[in-house]
């Protein structure tokens, strides 16, 4: 058997093989195209009645814009990081508590107020209020959560409102 005769019993393989060889390149070939065609419209619209000297100035302003970028972005976070220090000391748990002080007199007019920052450092303000001498008010300072001073009931529950207050920012 010869080269020839060998070709001649697998010519319908062969033809086959090579037609779909071919459909296979033309479909790459589609995909190509495809690829192009988007890539000269991009082209295109980059380069939009700009000559190569606008090109090259406006992608120099871009970089002038990104560089400014960059600053400002430096100043804000530089800004919120002076923020967050301040917030380290402001007000971020209250406690308060209503009470009477006598037990004759009837309302709850007399208050505990407790305000603390995030370390629960602040103070406790006591306002005592009777109805003849009028109204008393008495500051008490927390370190820690904790008073040098002995506190009252009232006094302890409006401060452990405000240390298991959990609305403030971290």
């Amino acid at each position: 058997m010869n080269l020839i005769e060998l070709m001649e019993q697998n010519m319908t393989y062969i033809v086959l093989g090579i037609a779909a060889l071919s459909i296979i390149i033309l479909v790459m070939i589609i995909i190509v195209m495809i690829k192009q065609h988007k890539l000269n419209t991009k082209h295109r619209k980059f380069t939009q009645g700009a000559s190569a000297r606008e090109l090259e100035t406006i992608i120099l302003e871009r970089f002038t814009e990104i560089d400014k970028l960059k600053l400002d972005n430096t100043i804000l976070h530089s800004e919120v990081g002076k923020m967050n220090e301040n917030l380290l000391t402001a007000v971020q748990k209250v406690g308060i508590v209503k009470y009477d002080a006598f037990m004759e007199m009837g309302g709850k007019l007399s208050f505990v107020l407790a305000l603390l920052n995030k370390n629960n450092d602040g103070l406790i303000l006591n306002s005592v209020h009777s109805s003849r001498e009028g109204c008393y008010m008495y500051l008490k300072e927390i370190i820690k959560g904790e008073s040098f001073i002995e506190l009252s009931k009232e006094e302890k529950s409006a401060l452990d409102h405000a240390i298991n207050y959990n609305n403030f920012m971290e």
